[in-house]
Protein backbone atom coordinates (compact mmCIF):
# COMPACT_ATOMS: atom_id res chain seq x y z
CA UNK A 1 0.00 0.00 0.00
CA UNK A 2 2.81 2.42 0.84
CA UNK A 3 4.73 1.76 -2.36
CA UNK A 4 2.07 3.50 -4.44
CA UNK A 5 2.12 6.84 -2.60
CA UNK A 6 4.26 8.40 -5.33
CA UNK A 7 1.74 7.23 -7.90
CA UNK A 8 -1.06 9.02 -6.04
CA UNK A 9 1.03 12.19 -5.86
CA UNK A 10 1.65 12.09 -9.59
CA UNK A 11 -2.05 11.55 -10.20
CA UNK A 12 -2.94 14.58 -8.09
CA UNK A 13 -0.63 16.64 -10.27
CA UNK A 14 -2.31 15.21 -13.35
CA UNK A 15 0.83 13.38 -14.50
CA UNK A 16 -0.79 9.93 -14.45
CA UNK A 17 -4.25 8.45 -14.00
CA UNK A 18 -4.30 5.37 -11.70
CA UNK A 19 -6.08 2.32 -13.16
CA UNK A 20 -9.66 1.77 -12.07
CA UNK A 21 -10.17 -1.00 -9.55
CA UNK A 22 -6.84 -0.35 -7.81
CA UNK A 23 -6.29 1.18 -4.39
CA UNK A 24 -4.77 4.23 -6.08
CA UNK A 25 -7.76 4.54 -8.35
CA UNK A 26 -10.16 4.41 -5.40
CA UNK A 27 -8.13 7.03 -3.52
CA UNK A 28 -8.15 9.38 -6.50
CA UNK A 29 -11.89 8.89 -7.12
CA UNK A 30 -12.55 9.54 -3.44
CA UNK A 31 -10.47 12.73 -3.52
CA UNK A 32 -12.45 13.82 -6.56
CA UNK A 33 -15.48 14.25 -4.29
CA UNK A 34 -13.79 17.30 -2.73
CA UNK A 35 -13.69 20.54 -4.69
CA UNK A 36 -11.33 22.58 -2.52
CA UNK A 37 -7.65 22.15 -3.47
CA UNK A 38 -6.70 22.71 0.16
CA UNK A 39 -9.09 19.97 1.31
CA UNK A 40 -7.76 17.58 -1.31
CA UNK A 41 -4.17 18.29 -0.33
CA UNK A 42 -4.94 17.87 3.36
CA UNK A 43 -6.79 14.57 2.95
CA UNK A 44 -4.18 13.29 0.54
CA UNK A 45 -1.49 13.96 3.15
CA UNK A 46 -3.56 12.22 5.81
CA UNK A 47 -4.05 9.14 3.64
CA UNK A 48 -0.37 9.14 2.70
CA UNK A 49 0.53 8.92 6.37
CA UNK A 50 -1.96 6.13 6.99
CA UNK A 51 -0.83 4.09 3.98
CA UNK A 52 2.81 4.45 4.96
CA UNK A 53 2.01 3.27 8.49
CA UNK A 54 -0.08 0.25 7.48
CA UNK A 55 1.99 -0.73 4.43
CA UNK A 56 -0.62 -3.16 3.09
CA UNK A 57 -3.28 -3.22 0.37
CA UNK A 58 -6.68 -1.87 1.46
CA UNK A 59 -8.26 -5.33 1.28
CA UNK A 60 -5.77 -6.61 3.89
CA UNK A 61 -6.24 -3.74 6.36
CA UNK A 62 -7.91 -4.84 9.60
CA UNK A 63 -9.57 -3.06 12.49
CA UNK A 64 -6.45 -3.82 14.56
CA UNK A 65 -4.30 -2.04 11.96
CA UNK A 66 -6.44 1.08 12.16
CA UNK A 67 -6.46 0.96 15.96
CA UNK A 68 -2.65 0.76 15.92
CA UNK A 69 -2.56 3.76 13.58
CA UNK A 70 -4.89 5.66 15.91
CA UNK A 71 -2.66 4.85 18.89
CA UNK A 72 0.38 6.11 16.95
CA UNK A 73 -1.28 9.54 16.80
CA UNK A 74 -1.61 9.92 20.57
CA UNK A 75 1.06 12.64 20.69
CA UNK A 76 -0.99 14.90 18.41
CA UNK A 77 -3.76 17.34 19.30
CA UNK A 78 -7.25 15.79 19.39
CA UNK A 79 -8.40 17.94 16.47
CA UNK A 80 -5.54 16.62 14.33
CA UNK A 81 -6.24 13.02 15.34
CA UNK A 82 -9.92 13.49 14.53
CA UNK A 83 -9.13 14.90 11.09
CA UNK A 84 -6.75 12.08 10.18
CA UNK A 85 -9.08 9.34 11.40
CA UNK A 86 -11.99 11.03 9.66
CA UNK A 87 -10.11 10.84 6.36
CA UNK A 88 -9.41 7.13 6.87
CA UNK A 89 -13.02 6.38 7.81
CA UNK A 90 -14.31 8.34 4.83
CA UNK A 91 -12.00 6.55 2.40
CA UNK A 92 -12.91 3.05 3.59
CA UNK A 93 -16.62 3.83 3.61
CA UNK A 94 -16.29 5.05 0.03
CA UNK A 95 -14.32 1.95 -0.97
CA UNK A 96 -17.15 -0.26 0.29
CA UNK A 97 -19.74 1.85 -1.53
CA UNK A 98 -17.73 1.42 -4.72
CA UNK A 99 -17.59 -2.37 -4.15
CA UNK A 100 -13.82 -2.18 -3.93
CA UNK A 101 -13.99 -3.77 -0.48
CA UNK A 102 -16.52 -6.27 0.92
CA UNK A 103 -16.61 -4.64 4.36
CA UNK A 104 -15.43 -1.55 6.21
CA UNK A 105 -12.74 -2.19 8.87
CA UNK A 106 -12.93 1.42 10.06
CA UNK A 107 -16.66 1.56 10.75
CA UNK A 108 -16.33 1.03 14.51
CA UNK A 109 -13.47 3.52 14.98
CA UNK A 110 -14.64 6.43 17.13
CA UNK A 111 -13.35 9.96 16.65
CA UNK A 112 -12.00 11.79 19.72
CA UNK A 113 -14.15 14.45 21.35
CA UNK A 114 -13.09 17.93 20.32
CA UNK A 115 -13.31 20.97 22.56
CA UNK A 116 -15.35 23.76 20.98
CA UNK A 117 -12.88 26.65 20.75
CA UNK A 118 -14.97 28.89 18.50
CA UNK A 119 -15.31 31.58 21.15
CA UNK A 120 -11.51 31.80 21.32
CA UNK A 121 -11.40 32.63 17.62
CA UNK A 122 -13.97 35.42 17.48
CA UNK A 123 -12.56 38.92 17.47
CA UNK A 124 -14.47 41.81 18.99
CA UNK A 125 -15.61 44.62 16.71
CA UNK A 126 -12.99 46.85 18.30
CA UNK A 127 -10.26 44.31 17.51
CA UNK A 128 -11.39 44.02 13.89
CA UNK A 129 -11.29 47.78 13.38
CA UNK A 130 -7.91 47.98 15.13
CA UNK A 131 -6.66 45.31 12.74
CA UNK A 132 -8.02 47.10 9.68
CA UNK A 133 -6.52 50.37 10.92
CA UNK A 134 -3.05 48.84 10.67
CA UNK A 135 -3.32 48.08 6.95
CA UNK A 136 -2.13 51.01 4.86
CA UNK A 137 -1.82 49.47 1.39
CA UNK A 138 -5.06 50.18 -0.55
CA UNK A 139 -5.28 46.70 -2.05
CA UNK A 140 -4.62 44.95 1.24
CA UNK A 141 -7.03 47.19 3.14
CA UNK A 142 -9.81 46.54 0.63
CA UNK A 143 -9.06 42.81 0.67
CA UNK A 144 -9.31 42.38 4.44
CA UNK A 145 -12.37 44.62 4.64
CA UNK A 146 -14.08 42.51 2.00
CA UNK A 147 -13.15 39.28 3.77
CA UNK A 148 -14.72 40.57 6.97
CA UNK A 149 -17.58 42.52 5.39
CA UNK A 150 -18.71 39.67 3.13
CA UNK A 151 -17.65 36.75 5.33
CA UNK A 152 -15.52 35.22 2.58
CA UNK A 153 -13.37 32.12 2.83
CA UNK A 154 -9.69 32.34 1.92
CA UNK A 155 -10.07 30.46 -1.37
CA UNK A 156 -13.11 32.54 -2.27
CA UNK A 157 -11.38 35.91 -1.99
CA UNK A 158 -8.28 34.65 -3.83
CA UNK A 159 -10.36 33.47 -6.79
CA UNK A 160 -12.42 36.64 -7.27
CA UNK A 161 -12.41 38.15 -10.77
CA UNK A 162 -13.89 41.50 -11.73
CA UNK A 163 -16.71 39.78 -13.57
CA UNK A 164 -17.82 38.51 -10.15
CA UNK A 165 -18.37 42.05 -8.83
CA UNK A 166 -21.49 43.81 -10.11
CA UNK A 167 -22.61 47.36 -9.22
CA UNK A 168 -26.12 47.89 -7.90
CA UNK A 169 -28.33 50.84 -7.10
CA UNK A 170 -27.54 53.40 -4.38
CA UNK A 171 -23.80 52.81 -4.71
CA UNK A 172 -23.97 49.25 -3.44
CA UNK A 173 -22.62 46.18 -5.20
CA UNK A 174 -22.90 42.44 -5.23
CA UNK A 175 -20.27 39.74 -5.24
CA UNK A 176 -20.94 36.42 -6.93
CA UNK A 177 -18.99 33.94 -4.82
CA UNK A 178 -18.09 30.47 -6.04
CA UNK A 179 -17.84 28.74 -2.71
CA UNK A 180 -17.31 25.46 -0.93
CA UNK A 181 -18.95 22.46 -2.51
CA UNK A 182 -19.13 24.16 -5.91
CA UNK A 183 -22.08 26.33 -4.81
CA UNK A 184 -22.38 29.91 -6.06
CA UNK A 185 -23.97 32.48 -3.76
CA UNK A 186 -24.56 36.22 -4.05
CA UNK A 187 -23.48 38.63 -1.31
CA UNK A 188 -24.69 42.23 -1.26
CA UNK A 189 -22.02 44.79 -0.36
CA UNK A 190 -22.85 48.15 1.28
CA UNK A 191 -21.82 51.32 -0.50
CA UNK A 192 -18.84 52.21 1.69
CA UNK A 193 -17.18 48.82 1.28
CA UNK A 194 -18.10 48.63 -2.40
CA UNK A 195 -16.41 51.97 -3.17
CA UNK A 196 -13.18 50.81 -1.52
CA UNK A 197 -13.05 47.61 -3.55
CA UNK A 198 -14.33 49.09 -6.82
CA UNK A 199 -11.63 51.79 -6.65
CA UNK A 200 -9.10 49.04 -7.42
CA UNK A 201 -10.80 48.15 -10.72
CA UNK A 202 -9.36 50.97 -12.88
CA UNK A 203 -9.00 49.55 -16.41
CA UNK A 204 -8.95 45.90 -15.40
CA UNK A 205 -10.65 43.41 -17.70
CA UNK A 206 -13.50 41.17 -16.61
CA UNK A 207 -11.21 38.18 -16.11
CA UNK A 208 -8.52 40.08 -14.20
CA UNK A 209 -8.13 39.18 -10.51
CA UNK A 210 -9.68 41.62 -8.08
CA UNK A 211 -6.66 41.30 -5.81
CA UNK A 212 -3.61 40.82 -8.06
CA UNK A 213 -0.08 40.01 -6.98
CA UNK A 214 2.90 42.02 -8.20
CA UNK A 215 3.21 39.61 -11.11
CA UNK A 216 -0.39 40.24 -12.15
CA UNK A 217 -1.90 36.91 -11.20
CA UNK A 218 -4.29 36.43 -8.27
CA UNK A 219 -2.89 36.56 -4.76
CA UNK A 220 -2.14 33.12 -3.40
CA UNK A 221 -3.50 31.90 -0.07
CA UNK A 222 -0.09 32.19 1.60
CA UNK A 223 0.18 35.83 0.49
CA UNK A 224 -3.22 36.75 1.90
CA UNK A 225 -2.29 34.90 5.08
CA UNK A 226 0.92 36.94 5.33
CA UNK A 227 -0.98 40.22 4.81
CA UNK A 228 -3.33 39.36 7.67
CA UNK A 229 -0.54 38.14 9.98
CA UNK A 230 1.42 41.35 9.41
CA UNK A 231 -1.60 43.50 10.21
CA UNK A 232 -2.34 41.43 13.32
CA UNK A 233 1.26 41.80 14.51
CA UNK A 234 1.13 45.58 14.04
CA UNK A 235 -2.19 45.69 15.90
CA UNK A 236 -0.90 43.56 18.77
CA UNK A 237 -3.43 40.79 18.16
CA UNK A 238 -3.04 37.02 18.43
CA UNK A 239 -0.47 35.40 16.18
CA UNK A 240 -2.96 32.56 15.64
CA UNK A 241 -5.34 34.78 13.68
CA UNK A 242 -6.49 33.51 10.30
CA UNK A 243 -8.83 34.64 7.53
CA UNK A 244 -11.47 32.32 8.97
CA UNK A 245 -11.40 34.33 12.19
CA UNK A 246 -12.74 37.30 10.22
CA UNK A 247 -15.48 35.08 8.80
CA UNK A 248 -16.41 34.02 12.34
CA UNK A 249 -16.40 37.69 13.37
CA UNK A 250 -18.72 38.59 10.50
CA UNK A 251 -21.39 36.14 11.66
CA UNK A 252 -21.01 37.01 15.33
CA UNK A 253 -21.12 40.78 14.86
CA UNK A 254 -24.07 40.65 12.45
CA UNK A 255 -26.10 38.61 14.95
CA UNK A 256 -25.11 40.98 17.75
CA UNK A 257 -26.70 43.76 15.68
CA UNK A 258 -29.96 41.77 15.54
CA UNK A 259 -29.51 40.53 12.00
CA UNK A 260 -32.03 37.69 11.40
CA UNK A 261 -30.14 34.42 11.68
CA UNK A 262 -31.11 33.14 8.23
CA UNK A 263 -29.33 36.06 6.56
CA UNK A 264 -25.76 35.29 7.72
CA UNK A 265 -26.46 31.64 6.95
CA UNK A 266 -27.15 32.61 3.36
CA UNK A 267 -24.37 35.21 3.16
CA UNK A 268 -21.72 32.81 4.44
CA UNK A 269 -23.03 29.85 2.44
CA UNK A 270 -23.44 27.45 5.32
CA UNK A 271 -24.57 23.90 4.54
CA UNK A 272 -27.81 24.38 6.46
CA UNK A 273 -29.27 26.34 3.55
CA UNK A 274 -32.18 24.53 1.93
CA UNK A 275 -33.30 24.34 -1.67
CA UNK A 276 -35.76 27.23 -1.25
CA UNK A 277 -32.97 29.69 -0.50
CA UNK A 278 -31.49 29.09 -3.96
CA UNK A 279 -34.20 31.31 -5.37
CA UNK A 280 -33.12 34.26 -3.26
CA UNK A 281 -29.49 34.05 -4.35
CA UNK A 282 -29.97 35.50 -7.83
CA UNK A 283 -31.25 38.86 -6.58
CA UNK A 284 -31.20 38.72 -2.76
CA UNK A 285 -33.20 41.25 -0.81
CA UNK A 286 -30.76 41.51 2.08
CA UNK A 287 -27.27 40.58 3.19
CA UNK A 288 -25.66 40.38 6.60
CA UNK A 289 -22.88 42.58 5.22
CA UNK A 290 -25.34 45.49 5.41
CA UNK A 291 -25.59 45.09 9.17
CA UNK A 292 -21.89 45.80 9.74
CA UNK A 293 -20.16 49.15 10.07
CA UNK A 294 -17.47 48.71 7.43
Amino acid sequence: MATSIQTVGAALRGDVIPPKGTDDGVVMTWLGNFTSPATKAGYWGDIQGFRAFVAAPMRHVTLADIQSYRDSLSHLAPVTVARRLSAVKSLFKFAVQQLHLPSDPAVSIKLPKIKDTLTERILTQEQVFTLLGHVHNRRDAALLRLVYGAGLRLAEVCSLRWRDLIPREAGEGQVNVFGKGGVTRVVLIPAGLWSRVDALRKNSGADAPVFPSRKGGPLQARQVHAILKTAAWRAGLSSRISVHWLRHAHASHALEKNCPVHIPQATLGHKSLTTTTRYTHVRPGDSSARYLSI
